[in-house]
């Protein structure tokens, strides 16, 4: 074992030791305390890579079992209400990630993906693509976008959108081109790959639909800051700012990460590419019939009373081996879900488990009485709270959760502070998207496309850095002058 092993190993028993050398903050279960030092520990070993993403995950539920295990219940005063709360964690809630619809949608989706590599319709569609398109690497990520763009207001499941639809598209796009995850991904795959992900974190506030708990986000905050916009409104807000971002991302992300293919010669590649490819097969028929049949699910899961997306994804999975277009052997050979399946699983139940021991109602407490402003500095406090909300984004592997957890919080420190209740706002609904885009865990798409293989963990946090705090400046600037004006026609 080499030294520079020896210190990662070190420092994430550290991470974990202190939890237990120094007590619980004030208002924080002794559970929380050791349990939020494995998350953090399970978190700084993913940047390091002492092991694979899947061992480090399944380490991390292990010792938080264990933690679990030897930890004597415990009763937790809820600081903001003075309620007694009973704590009653049992082991096997560090399972409770495997047990999400989330996560199995995600594993679902690369079923699909599966599918349409096996059956050749990726690479029928990718170069029916880029003959229409693809003269350029960079116009397909323009394609990407204004695709994204168009299915998105009918869509509320990003997750559906980027990782069921987009993903295996642009995946397939990336194979045509002769980009392999191992050998080539700078090739193109890891530019496409990058920009799917990151432009589905645009268009997911551009709409009310779009994003599923952009509805849930904006009831959390109607009592607090009074606030209620229809969807026209919404789309009216969001519009400027977000069509800004939209239009940036595939070219920042180009100037960034260039890929080495820039130019094409599209019309040759789609002919020689089709011509192997021959007449339409019946798997790709069958496959056709059930992807749009998937996407009209999702679209309109609300009047077919399936508003589970990950149910549409498992019965579509289900029928993909039942119809014979993919084989349970092809999909059991798919490393990249089966590894995605563990490690996402472990994320989400790190997690919960996390909400559980009341970390995140303290956590949401302590800072509302610990951040201050001052008087006649309210904008001043929507801006730094909008930074607070995209940057604590790096705790969170789930949209839905942070929703439920800090957007009450935010609007509530907001309001104290005397922050414009329309600007924090529109910030807070546009923040809850884009601030998924720092980690590869921060929403639902991102593990299904980084477990394609393409994109590396370093590479994928600078963009998602920029990506974040790119739009939060875009945000604070030209969209608080956008609703300020809105508000000042009558418009909000």
């Amino acid at each position: 074992m080499n030294t520079k092993k020896l210190i990662h190993y070190a420092i994430l028993v550290a991470i974990i030791a202190l939890t237990y050398a120094f007590p619980a903050p004030a208002g924080l279960s002794n559970i929380g305390w050791h349990l939020f030092g494995v998350y953090v520990a399970t978190i700084v070993a993913i940047l390091l890579k002492p092991f694979p993403l899947p061992v480090i995950l399944l380490a991390g539920v292990a010792l938080s079992s264990i933690i679990i295990g030897v930890t004597p219940g415990e009763e937790w005063v809820n600081p903001k209400t003075g309620e007694t709360v009973k704590i009653a964690l049992e082991e096997e809630d560090t399972l409770g990630g495997y047990k999400s619809g989330t996560t199995w949608l995600v594993f679902a989706a690369f079923a699909m993906s599966t599918a349409f590599v096996s059956t050749g319709l990726g690479k029928r569609i990718a170069y029916l693509l880029i003959r229409a398109f693809g003269s350029t690497t960079l116009r397909l990520g323009y394609v990407n976008a204004c695709l994204d763009l168009i299915i998105s207001p009918a869509m509320p499941s990003v997750t559906a959108r980027a990782g069921g639809i987009i993903y295996p598209i642009m995946n397939s796009v990336a194979v045509s081109l002769g980009s392999d995850p191992e050998k080539s991904p700078r090739k193109a795959g890891h530019y496409l790959l990058l920009n799917t992900y990151m432009v589905v974190k645009t268009t997911g506030y551009l709409f009310l639909t779009a994003m599923a708990p952009n509805l849930l986000a904006m009831n959390l905050m109607e009592p607090i800051l009074h606030i209620k916009l229809d969807w026209t409104q919404w789309a009216i807000a969001a519009s400027v700012p977000g069509l800004i971002c939209l239009f940036l991302t595939p070219l920042v992300i180009y100037f960034i990460y260039p890929p080495e293919l820039k130019k094409i010669d599209n019309k040759a590649i789609a002919k020689k590419g089709l011509e192997e490819l021959g007449p339409i097969t019946t798997r790709e028929k069958t496959l056709i019939f059930l992807f749009i049949a998937a996407v009209v699910s999702w679209a309109f899961s609300k009047q077919l009373h399936l508003e589970e997306a990950s149910t549409t994804a498992i019965s579509a999975m289900a029928l993909l081996v039942i119809l014979a277009v993919v084989s349970w052997d092809e999909i059991l050979k798919n490393k990249g879900a089966w590894n995605t399946l563990i490690w996402y699983g472990g994320i989400l139940g790190l997690s919960g488990i996390l909400k559980k021991a009341m970390f995140f109602e303290w956590l949401a407490y302590a800072m509302k009485n610990n951040l201050n402003f001052g008087e006649g500095h309210g904008t001043v406090a929507a801006v730094a709270i909008l930074f607070i909300s995209v940057a604590i984004r790096y705790l969170f592997a789930s949209g839905g959760a942070y929703v439920a957890a800090m957007v009450p919080v935010f609007a509530a420190v907001g309001a104290a502070a005397g922050a414009p209740p329309l600007l924090l706002a529109l910030g807070l609904l546009c923040s809850n998207c884009y601030g998924g885009a720092l980690t590869h865990y921060g929403s639902g798409p991102a593990p299904i496309i980084y477990g394609a293989g393409y994109n590396d963990i370093r590479s994928w946090w600078i963009i998602g850095a920029i990506f974040a705090f790119g739009s939060l400046l875009i945000h604070v600037t030209i969209g608080f002058a956008w609703w300020q004006a809105l508000a000042g026609m009558g418009r909000l």
